[in-house]
């Protein structure tokens, strides 16, 4: 009884979903933690950006005319 208390308490991983290895958390190998960094490195993670038209706007004000 007390291994499945254990169990349920350990999170899945967040690239396979198997338990998380406590050596390894948030993930359950060594691979999977290379797989989350690559994916970091990699730009997968990025959160795109829209600009508004204001600040289109105001930066095209503080342009120098030469």
């Amino acid at each position: 009884m007390a291994v499945m208390a254990v169990a349920e308490k350990r999170k899945a991983c967040p690239i396979c979903g198997k338990p998380a290895d406590e050596l390894f958390r948030p993930f359950c190998s060594k691979r999977c933690a290379d797989v989350d960094l690559n994916r970091w490195l990699s730009g997968v993670y990025a959160v795109p950006v829209t600009e508004d038209e204001e600040e289109d706007e105001r930066r095209e004000d503080d342009k120098p005319t030469s």
